[in-house]
């Protein structure tokens, strides 16, 4: 399969979800509002949603740090929630440095700024 698809169902339905709740909210209110939403919406449609999923860091074997990813859907995505003008490189950077970090491969970033955005991002485990 390639990786570019993979789980593909599901990050359709998480971007359903998304255009739900940004057509119901619009835009302007804080990310923690999109991300309380974007978990009802989502448990609504049956899935598995974990809330601010904490991360653990490592370099050269030693833990360094610690995120926290604002969803976590059916263990195989992350989502990344931003409340912003507009996506930049830093939000992209952010959410590879998630997946590189955990064993799931695929995230999707979504901003519910004036324009909603979104970008689906693929890191596969075997180069990690």
């Amino acid at each position: 399969m390639n990786s570019n698809y993979q789980h593909s169902d599901l990050t359709d339905q998480i971007l359903k979800s998304f255009y739900k709740v940004y057509n119901t909210l619009g835009y302007g209110f804080l990310e923690k509002v999109y991300e309380n939403a974007m978990h009802i919406e989502l448990t609504k449609m049956g899935m598995s949603c974990v809330r601010q999923q904490p991360i653990d860091v490592f370099y050269d074997g030693q833990k360094v740090g610690l995120y926290y990813a604002d969803l976590v859907i059916n263990g195989f995505v992350i989502v990344e929630l931003k409340a912003a003008e507009g996506l930049v490189p830093e939000h992209e950077a952010q959410l590879t440095n998630y997946l590189r970090a955990t064993n799931i491969e695929v995230g999707l970033l979504l901003n519910f700024g004036r324009t909603p955005q979104h970008k689906r991002k693929v890191f596969s485990n075997n180069r990690k």
